[in-house]
């Protein structure tokens, strides 16, 4: 197959790529320069997509002996990760960056535009893997080894995307075995660290970026009963479970911390309340999508609005939870066997059946294990 192999400047897509050639592949070598402006995206170790990230994969590239070239993807990035991040703040949710770029980037556009010069696919170097069923339809299942199982930010592709995607990772033991590799094959990037944080805020400080691109409106920080408790100058700024920066100067009446509970916007207000309320016993979100057969067509679910059983996962490195999900009023509505902790609107929940993928949805409410306490 003739496949675009998307190239970070890491040690992942750089093995990801030779595995490709070496599997018999036609094999280019892209990267994605999704900023204009380099000083705005992370740097060194904690970037994944700055210039010397772009120079990393060139090396590796050449090393490999495949063609290497840059696409210029950083008006899509700002519009459809950059924007979305700030309005889903705005609008009192929590984003996750990371898997809205592979989503409307890697998995969209890059795939897309592959598809139009005739590519039959991208491979990336995920740690996730491919399978293919006895009746030949494709399935997303969890890596072999679960400390780098990258599945949860994959949850997000489509059928039609699983059907072009490759994941030459995903059945490597260790991340260790990758890095050994990496440097048996020469590549520079052998040792290099991990990214990690938001990529576009260039000091790390999400708080500060958010606060210029949003503003600061002083609001009121209420307990669940709606007592107003203190002030803060701008909702965006707090998270659902966030506990530091309340400011709120007295205790509550039990002498234990409180937590951020709900962030709502259209009021510019924060509520706060004991931690046990962030006990969550049922997730829901409208905007769902499934990775490869639904559950009716896999047999997993009895029919359409019926339910079934799965595990739920809130968090790329979070435990997976057992859980009953169903498809109603519109919703993909979950409800765990035991409460979740610290969920928020805006977080993406994954739903596993074993170690296969079966979708996810974004959340978009959530129903408290606690019940509210009446004003006082």
């Amino acid at each position: 197959m003739r496949v675009v192999a998307a190239m970070s400047g890491g040690v992942d897509s750089a093995v990801a790529a030779a595995r490709a050639v070496e599997a018999g592949h036609e094999v280019v070598g892209v990267h994605l320069a999704l900023s204009r402006m380099p000083g705005t995206l992370r740097t060194g170790a904690r970037g994944c997509c700055t210039i010397e990230d772009s120079m990393d994969a060139q090396r590796a590239a050449n090393i490999i002996g495949i063609p290497y070239y840059v696409w210029d993807f950083s008006s899509r990035f700002k519009e459809d990760v950059v924007q979305d991040f700030v309005d889903e703040y705005s609008a009192g949710r929590t984003p996750n960056p990371c898997m809205r770029c592979n989503e409307r980037i890697k998995f969209s556009a890059l795939l897309e535009k592959a598809l139009a010069l005739g590519f039959d696919a991208v491979v990336t170097g995920h740690y996730a893997d491919v399978r293919t069923d006895e009746f030949g339809n494709k399935e997303l299942h969890r890596a072999a080894t679960w400390a780098k199982d990258q599945s949860y930010v994959l949850g997000v592709l489509t059928t039609e995307q699983l059907a072009h995607s490759m994941f030459p990772l995903g059945t490597t033991p260790s991340k260790a075995e990758v890095r050994a590799e990496a440097a048996a094959r020469g590549f520079s990037v052998a040792n290099k660290p991990d990214s990690h944080d938001i990529c576009f805020i260039p000091d790390g400080d999400t708080r500060g970026w958010l606060k210029d691109k949003v503003g600061a409106t002083q609001g009121a920080i209420l307990d669940r009963s709606g007592n107003v408790l203190g002030t803060h100058e701008g909702a965006h700024a707090f998270t659902v479970g966030q506990r530091k920066g309340l400011s709120i100067g007295y205790p509550a009446d039990d002498g234990k911390p409180r937590f951020v509970l709900e962030v709502q916007p259209k009021t510019n207000t924060v509520v706060v309340g004991p931690k046990e309320a962030l006990d969550i016993a049922e997730i829901a979100g409208s905007t769902f999508s499934w990775a490869g057969l639904d559950p009716v067509a896999s047999g997993i679910a009895a029919s359409v609005g019926a339910p079934f059983v799965c595990e739920v996962q809130i968090r790329a490195h979070a435990d997976p939870v057992p859980a009953v999900a169903v498809l109603r009023d519109g919703e993909l509505v979950i409800t765990p066997d035991e409460p979740l902790s610290g969920v928020a609107p805006g977080q993406t929940a994954v739903v596993y059946v074993g170690t296969r993928v079966l979708g996810q949805c974004t959340i978009d409410r959530t129903v408290s294990a606690v019940p509210v306490p009446a004003a006082s």
